[in-house]
């Protein structure tokens, strides 16, 4: 991880079951990029195991070093035994941008209010040490307006920093346009201040 504006996600959906004391315990996760994307995830899960005792869940959208969107659900089961410890393991690893299902048919044994936290932390921790994860960049735009003598000394930084340039709007100046990490943007702006001599108008948004 490069610095707290990137996070991990998941990169694909992944399901995988174990029994315990006869219970059998379902994960379900995958990508989500907003509450909507999850709460559909969620329903297509409960959906496809009407008949479990329980669909429990959590998710965690947005960026999980702060500000993001989390909600979890115990589906019935006691409180705090199930949406609440996937929760804890989604946040524990890191992930963002998460919806995570745990389905329990049960199996006839009461496992007690430890073992139910042991069993959906546990199933989800499962599930996560073999799902594949990638890393999500927060991008910003960045717009640099500039005299054309310094358009080619620009192309020049951002190949240096590989950096790739969206756009060049050109009228009575140059305008380069750019997506470009959320951590890079101190040194771009310094790099490119430093260049033009603190001639160029620089936007982020």
């Amino acid at each position: 991880m490069s610095d707290s504006s990137s996070y991990l996600v998941p990169a694909r959906t992944i399901e995988m079951e174990q029994e315990i004391k006869k219970s059998r315990f379902i994960a379900s996760i995958s990508y989500a990029a907003d509450k909507d994307s999850a709460l559909k995830f969620i329903e297509e899960i409960s959906n496809k195991h009407k008949t479990a005792s329980h669909n429990t869940f959590a998710y965690v959208i947005g960026n999980p070093n702060g500000g993001a969107d989390v909600g979890f659900n115990d589906d019935g089961e006691i409180g705090g035994t199930a949406g609440k410890p996937i929760l804890s393991v989604l946040q524990m690893r890191g992930i963002g941008d998460v919806v995570a299902v745990v389905t329990r048919y049960f199996g006839g044994t009461r496992l007690g209010t430890g073992g139910l936290v042991r069993a959906y932390s546990g199933t989800i921790t499962m599930a996560l040490d073999e799902i594949k994860l990638k890393e999500r960049v927060h991008l910003v735009e960045i717009r640099i307006t500039v005299g054309y003598e310094f358009e080619n000394s620009i192309r020049t930084t951002f190949d240096k920093m590989g950096l790739k340039i969206k756009d060049v709007l050109y009228t009575e100046e140059v305008a380069v346009i750019a997506d470009i990490p959320e951590s890079m943007t101190d040194k771009l702006r310094s790099e490119i201040m430093d260049l033009t001599r603190g001639r160029a108008e620089i936007i982020v948004s």
